[in-house]
């Protein structure tokens, strides 16, 4: 399975933001985005022209960075999104926010989307009491979300469990003791509260 394996911190600075990619380093001095706040490269630091086309790219780069998508399943989710009725910009947010690496990152088991990732891959998240294995999976409304048995034991996860200070969502309802969370309903736009101005991405697309 293809997947972007170069330096991570090089992504935010490109954006010019923090885009919280490496869990709780983004949180401490070390970040490289507080020490270099420019893109990077030797033209870093130069003047950028800023034109209508570059603003839309940069918001589409932004929310494929974000969620930890390739550009053909960005794309392939953003065709999705449009065929569906309703606001196109709002369908794909909430789309993003539907995947099931996503969730487990908004209940606070993992530090990252990166490490829930992984742990999606690895088969320690179950939906409704089954194995799901594709970071992609979607889920529904009352759609129960937990750790497996064998991942409830990981230091690691303990460790998310108690010290990650992150606000859970008003759609997902979380019991951290249990490692379980429960989907109350679809995310709306004034839940979803990534730095992404989706309507940029719609005329980017619609071009």
């Amino acid at each position: 399975m293809a997947r972007y394996t170069g330096a991570v911190c090089r992504l935010c600075r490109r954006e010019r933001m923090k885009l919280f990619l490496k869990g709780a380093k983004c949180d401490t001095m070390r970040c490289p985005i507080e020490r270099r706040p420019y893109p990077p490269g030797i033209h870093g630091r130069g003047r950028i022209r800023e034109s209508e086309y570059m603003l839309q790219l940069r918001e589409k780069q932004k929310a494929r960075r974000i969620y930890g998508l390739l550009e053909k399943q960005f794309r392939n989710t953003y065709a999705e999104a449009a065929a569906q009725s309703g606001i196109t910009g709002e369908n794909l947010l909430r789309m993003l926010e539907q995947r099931i690496d996503n969730v487990v990152f908004r209940a606070g088991f993992a530090s990252s989307r990166n490490q829930a990732r992984q742990w999606v891959r690895h088969g320690h998240v179950l939906v409704n009491g089954k194995r799901v294995t594709i970071p992609s999976y979607k889920v529904r409304k009352d759609d129960v979300v937990e750790m497996a048995p064998r991942a409830k034991a990981m230091i690691v996860l303990r460790h998310n469990l108690d010290t990650i200070d992150r606000a859970v969502p008003m759609w997902l309802e979380v019991v951290g003791a249990d490692a379980k969370a429960t989907v109350r309903d679809l995310p709306l736009r004034e839940q979803i509260d990534v730095p992404v101005r989706e309507q940029l991405i719609v005329e980017l697309y619609s071009k």
